[in-house]
């Protein structure tokens, strides 16, 4: 099993939008028809001034990882409507294989 990670930024005040919007659109939209997409997890960090979310989607295998990122899949998938709302987000993402 490979999880992928990622991770964005935003203000206090647009994460509820961003929570909303990647709960309720994006994620149904990118992982829609992804063969070897097993499920994700969405986490939130609140420091004060910003809030961190991370995103640890889970793969059966890394062929299914390219299926759903494409060639260049070691990029970060984030739609338009995700980066209105996000301050900064990390333009590359960490694949791990899960042990445990």
């Amino acid at each position: 099993m490979i999880a992928r990670m990622w991770k964005g930024w935003t203000t206090v005040e647009n994460a509820p939008k961003y929570e909303k919007l990647f709960v309720e659109k994006i994620l149904p939209k990118v992982t829609s028809g992804v063969e070897g997409y097993i499920s994700t997890n969405l986490l939130k960090r609140d420091s004060g001034s910003e809030v961190e979310f991370t995103t640890i989607f889970w793969f059966e295998s890394l062929q299914a990882v390219k299926q759903f990122a494409g060639e260049h899949f070691e990029h970060a998938v984030v739609p338009e409507e995700a980066r209105q709302v996000l301050s900064r987000f990390d333009e590359s993402v960490s694949h791990y294989e899960k042990i445990l």
